[in-house]
């Protein structure tokens, strides 16, 4: 698959966040470096993305990130990497291989945020600081960077009760199949999916995914399909294109087609919006994440301010306001393929449309 990996400039982008959640004060999330002295290029990065079920986190993050680290190095930054395969226990035995090896920085994606917290904890103990990346993790983090999570569930909410047109009836029953509860992210999704669904459509029957799996939200749609009545059901709310494919295998055995959402922009789930199989996906520029990420690291290991990376604050739990990026989404349906997926080089038309799509794409226009 080709793809370009587009520059984006992270400290052009500042997206206001009210910090939410009562916190104590933590000496991780200072951005001033523990050591008096700054280093140069020389520099050690830890790297741990959270599984491999996911498309993105081996396909684009990682490859991104590790990219970038060289850029804003000079080519001298070493990057260690693991995936923990959605294996929170793995994880921490991996924040502890890094520590032993005597990393600068770590860019955490946690399995479980809340596991993590003790495993941040031993790496800042060790005067490491830590960037959590993608979700909030717990503990004493020096910065954080994701996307709008709220407004990523409140764009697939929209994005289905536009799928739904005069459909979008107290009366209509949808099924909301949301992400693993270990994730933080995925009860901002929930949420703000939520605050645009209720009170329009009628919630039949809801899932929270273990481990995000395909597999599982297949068997929850078969489920709600024998629960609801395929006669009755308008539409589903998808967290993301891996479940979303989970769930309209069990739709398409079952004879149903409605709208389905989703989030990622996998190329699979780009290619069921344009066989109109899966109705949008959530667009988000990894590009942008991974730099400000890469940026946030590099600059906490070099004993730099993050002052000129990072315009917002979030607290979580353990941790009172992180500097701080998000970054937008867009919603992606057949209409904007060509201005997002396509215009920053995630895929080509080659990628997307195979023979099995051809057709589907002739008939979009999409050449």
């Amino acid at each position: 698959m080709r793809r370009a990996a587009v520059a984006v400039a992270a400290g052009a982008m500042a997206v206001s966040l009210a910090a939410c959640g009562s916190a104590k004060e933590s000496k991780g999330n200072d951005s001033s470096s523990s050591s008096s002295s700054k280093k140069g290029d020389n520099i050690k990065v830890g790297l741990l993305l959270p599984e491999n079920k996911t498309a993105r986190y081996e396909k684009f993050d990682k490859p991104l990130i590790e990219k970038k680290i060289k850029e804003l190095t000079n080519g001298k930054a070493e990057v260690e990497y693991n995936n923990a395969r959605q294996d929170a226990n793995l994880q921490a035995q991996q924040v502890d291989t890094m520590i032993t090896n005597k990393v600068d920085v770590l860019i955490v994606d946690a399995v479980d945020a809340k596991a993590i917290q003790n495993s941040v904890q031993k790496a800042v103990d060790a005067g490491i600081k830590v960037v959590a990346y993608d979700r909030l993790a717990e503990g004493p983090i020096s910065a954080y960077t994701s996307f709008d999570n709220e407004e990523v569930g409140k764009t697939q909410g929209e994005a289905l009760l536009k799928a739904l047109g005069s459909k979008a009836t107290k009366s209509s029953k949808i099924v909301m199949v949301n992400g693993s509860v270990t994730d933080p992210n995925a009860a901002q999704f929930k949420k703000g999916a939520h605050s645009v669904l209720d009170g329009k459509v009628t919630v039949a029957k809801e899932y929270d995914t273990k481990e995000w799996s395909p597999d599982n939200a297949n068997s929850e749609m078969e489920t709600a399909i024998s629960a609801v009545g395929k006669d009755k059901i308008a539409g589903v709310y998808s967290a993301n294109d891996g479940m979303a494919g989970g769930i309209i295998t069990a739709l398409n055995a079952a004879g149903v087609k409605v709208p389905v959402t989703g989030q990622d922009a996998e190329l699979a789930g780009v290619q069921r919006i344009v066989a109109g199989t899966q109705y949008m996906s959530v667009f988000k520029s990894y590009p942008q994440e991974a730099n400000v990420a890469a940026e946030m690291a590099v600059a906490l290991a070099q004993g730099k301010s993050l002052d000129s990376i990072a315009k917002d604050k979030v607290s979580s739990t353990s941790a009172k306001d992180v500097p701080s990026v998000l970054v937008p989404v867009v919603s992606l349906t057949q209409a904007n393929i060509k201005d997002t997926v396509i215009k920053q080089g995630y895929y080509t038309v080659a990628d997307i449309c195979t023979a099995d799509y051809k057709a589907a794409c002739d008939k979009i226009g999409l050449k």
